[in-house]
């Protein structure tokens, strides 16, 4: 049986803190080592370059999502009940959006210069995301490239809301968008 790596985890789950709440380019690797407790040099046994590390942290967000959308699927079969079900738990993290950001997007964003591949991992959580609510809007009877709209639609309202809640520093801004996408999803009540 494999062992788990713990501090394999621990750095790449406090490089996922740090490039969110610094960000990506100005975050070291010293940086990491000093609030992770673990020696840089220990760093550089598990990860040659800071790439190699947001690399990791994009892995952290693939993994989070797939784990939350089969959450989801196995908590209940109603397509509607499924789409509320992924707004609220999108919703669980609106005050730290609001201080923040969204990591996944300013992944994206950060990483694409110096790690283009970790950047492309990142960017797979929106697909996740786009692809889920498109299948839940599909099975409630939604025409397939309607459904796929639809899902970039509420997509881009929860990041806009996120974008613009954290330039305001006003929490209701995120709540509004949340509501909104709850009106785009759910009242497909045909």
């Amino acid at each position: 049986m494999a062992r788990r790596n713990d501090k394999r985890d621990i750095l790449v789950a406090t490089a996922a803190g740090l490039f969110w709440r610094r960000g990506f380019t100005v975050t070291s690797l010293a940086h990491i080592a000093a609030e992770s407790g673990i020696p840089l040099g220990n760093i550089y046994y598990y990860f040659k370059t800071k790439a190699e590390l947001a690399r990791g942290v994009a892995d952290i967000f693939v993994a989070e999502t797939e784990d939350m959308l089969t959450a989801i699927v196995e908590a209940d079969q109603d397509p509607r009940k499924r789409l509320l079900l992924l707004i609220e738990k999108l919703s669980h993290s609106l005050k730290s959006r609001v201080e923040n950001g969204c990591p996944i997007a300013l992944g994206i964003r950060d990483f694409r210069h110096e790690s283009p591949e970790a950047a492309e991992r990142a960017a797979e959580v929106f697909s996740l995301l786009i692809g889920f609510i498109g299948r839940e809007l599909g099975r409630t009877g939604v025409r397939p490239s309607a459904a796929l709209g639809t899902a970039r639609n509420a997509l881009a309202e929860w990041q806009g809301g996120i974008m613009l809640a954290h330039g305001l520093k006003d929490a209701t801004v995120l709540a509004e968008s949340f509501r909104r996408m709850e009106r785009l999803l759910v009242p497909m009540r045909g």
